[in-house]
């Protein structure tokens, strides 16, 4: 049996970089990053969802949903949830 790397498995399955459905892929999973590294920096502060939203004047489910989905998200929103909200620098990298 011939192992097969990531980007073998998601070509075949996803399809290959550039295409519309690798595209739509690769925008849900970045989505889901932001979310989770969101997630991760709160729990490492030990803050829970419902204190990080009083600090951004937002409800709780609000976070809850950013952690989850990450998508349609404004980067004011997301420089208030890294700033403000956990005391950190939002960074942002451009790739081309």
């Amino acid at each position: 049996m011939k192992t097969k790397t990531l980007s073998e498995l998601e070509d075949k399955f996803i399809g290959e970089k550039g295409t519309p459905s690798r595209d739509a892929y690769e925008k849900e999973l970045s989505d889901l990053m932001i979310g989770f590294q969101i997630k991760n920096a709160r729990m490492k502060l030990d803050v829970t969802q419902e204190e990080l939203a009083n600090r951004i004047n937002k409800k709780r489910a609000f976070i809850s949903r950013i952690e989850n989905d990450g998508s349609n998200l404004t980067i004011g929103t997301l420089r208030d949830i890294v700033e403000r909200g956990l005391g950190g620098k939002l960074s942002i990298e451009v790739q081309i």
